[in-house]
């Protein structure tokens, strides 16, 4: 594995980017700049935690083309959550979500692969750990914030209003500790 690991991440970090908002989510930018700054590791995926509105299936979870009706990876106010559900044009389950950030990146070796494990858990990054040791040493880097429940069916939305702005006073609230959390592991790693 140590012989490739420097071709895997020169190859890794001279790809375009394939996300869905196909530019670098910048509050975590400058956590995967450092990490891939460091000789034993690279990063291959990340997300800063996001508040989205996706398009769902009843008693399912579905992976479907198209699927984010509305996403943010800023704090959402109630007037433009309001807006992006008046606008809605789909007619089954459309699923609110706030994320929680989430990193994965590949590790020279185990050892490095449990220390960086270890600054993410001593930051607030509780659901961390490794994820693969066979072809590459992996880890998944994850919080624990999250939120989601359905809001709309059948292009009703099914909860009250007083009920939307306290859920996404709490959604933006969570997003701020996330942020809190990956300033905490840019100073560990």
């Amino acid at each position: 594995m140590e012989d490739n690991f420097n071709q895997r991440k020169k190859e890794q970090l001279k790809k375009s980017d394939k996300s869905h908002i196909g530019k670098w989510d910048v509050r975590i930018k400058d956590l995967c700049d450092k990490i891939n700054k460091n000789n034993n590791y690279y990063t291959t995926s990340s997300c800063s935690g996001r508040i989205v509105l996706l398009k769902g299936k009843l008693g399912k979870i579905v992976k479907q083309e198209n699927a984010f009706i509305f996403r943010s990876h800023e704090k959402v106010s109630f007037n433009e959550l309001e807006k992006e559900l008046e606008n809605v044009s789909y007619k089954g389950l459309v699923e609110f979500k706030q994320s929680t950030c989430i990193l994965h990146a590949a590790c020279r070796s185990i050892s490095d692969a449990e220390e960086i494990v270890r600054a993410a858990k001593l930051s607030g990054w509780k659901h961390s750990g490794i994820m693969s040791v066979k072809k590459r040493y992996m880890v998944e880097l994850h919080s624990t914030e999250h939120i989601d429940f359905p809001i709309m069916y059948k292009g009703r939305v099914l909860v009250d209003d007083k009920f939307l702005k306290i859920v996404l006073k709490e959604a933006n609230s969570r997003l701020e500790r996330v942020w809190s959390k990956i300033n905490k592991l840019k100073e560990r790693v």
